[in-house]
């Protein structure tokens, strides 16, 4: 019984046409133009799952060995039917033909630029398959032909078909967010690049000619983030302590946090008894670099920008608080 039915199958007729067909090139259509057998694997012991119908489509997802091929029917079930001559009429891909995405429909110029000015390199031909490797403008493809030769020619439907989707621009990686150790090391290395910059109270914010205390600062965050600051030391105070948590204690502070001081009333801690850090008026600003330094610049006499340490000078009496800008 077994036999009876492969020998059955093997008088049914079956064509299907197959336009450009690749190998492995999925959605090629088939049209089938005589009922045949649709089975779950490639093999005559497969079960059939239904017969195919006379001017039923599908498409032939792959060539699965040198006797069967494997395609979806319109309904989206996957299953094979045999690739034999005497069933099936298809074309073989051409080589060079797998992956194209276009078609010459009338000959044109190859060049080696995408400019008519570019020197001619041949003539593609008509029916030539070519791939487009991306869109140069409005009016140039750069393409490669099936022996791997690249170059342009005239996007014009006049001369080139799309077959496929054309490829797509990745989109831009976005550059990855800096974390906060790394902005505060871009601040302060901004800031060192003005080491010896002359001091100017009021000095030109448009200008790195000369900084005053909070224009250097303000300098170095807009150099290194792009991150404009208030003008003033006072209003840089307002926004630190708008923007995060402040201490009054210096030895609490971290790399690249700001910190505010009053007005200078001598080098004894005495001078600066009864200070009230938030009521006090601010007159400086500098950027704490660790270990009790700092990177500031406060008076022509002193050279401008330069490092300090603030450890025991009146720096340290004058304090009144600090915290991170970013």
């Amino acid at each position: 019984m077994k036999k009876g039915i492969i020998l059955f199958i093997a008088s049914v007729l079956l064509f299907v046409s197959i336009p450009a067909f690749a190998a492995a090139q999925q959605g090629t259509t088939a049209v089938v133009v005589s009922s045949v057998s649709f089975r779950s694997g490639p093999s005559t012991s497969s079960n059939v799952m239904k017969y195919l119908k006379a001017g039923e489509t599908v498409s032939v997802l792959e060539k699965t060995n040198s006797y069967w091929l494997k395609v979806q029917d319109g309904k989206g079930i996957v299953g094979y039917v045999s690739s034999n001559s005497k069933y099936i009429s298809y074309k073989e891909p051409e080589q060079g033909q797998a992956g194209t995405n276009a078609i010459v429909v009338s000959s044109v110029s190859f060049r080696n630029a995408p400019s008519t000015n570019g020197a001619l390199i041949r003539y593609l031909q008509r029916d030539e398959r070519i791939t487009i490797t991306s869109v140069v403008n409005s009016y140039w493809y750069a393409v490669k032909d099936a022996s791997g030769a690249t170059g342009y020619v005239s996007s014009s439907t006049q001369y080139v078909k799309l077959t496929a989707s054309l490829p797509q621009k990745p989109a831009p990686t976005p550059a990855p967010t800096p974390t906060p150790s790394q902005q505060v090391e871009k601040v302060i290395a901004a800031g060192l690049k003005y080491l010896g910059t002359p001091y100017e109270f009021g000095s030109n914010r448009n200008t790195t000619t000369t900084f005053d205390c909070s224009d250097f600062v303000r300098q170095a965050f807009k150099d290194a983030l792009n991150v404009t600051l208030p003008a003033s030391s006072r209003t840089q105070g307002a926004y630190v302590r708008d923007k995060s948590p402040v201490t009054t204690d210096w030895h609490s502070l971290k790399r690249g946090d700001l910190m505010f001081f009053m007005d200078y009333k001598g080098t004894k801690a005495s001078s600066y008894a009864g200070k009230r850090p938030f009521e006090e008026r601010i007159s400086h600003v500098a950027i704490y670099l660790g270990d009790g330094k700092v990177l500031q610049t406060y008076s022509v006499a002193s050279g401008g920008v330069r490092t300090d340490s603030i450890v025991g000078k009146h720096w340290e009496h004058r304090f009144l608080f600090g915290g991170s800008a970013l």
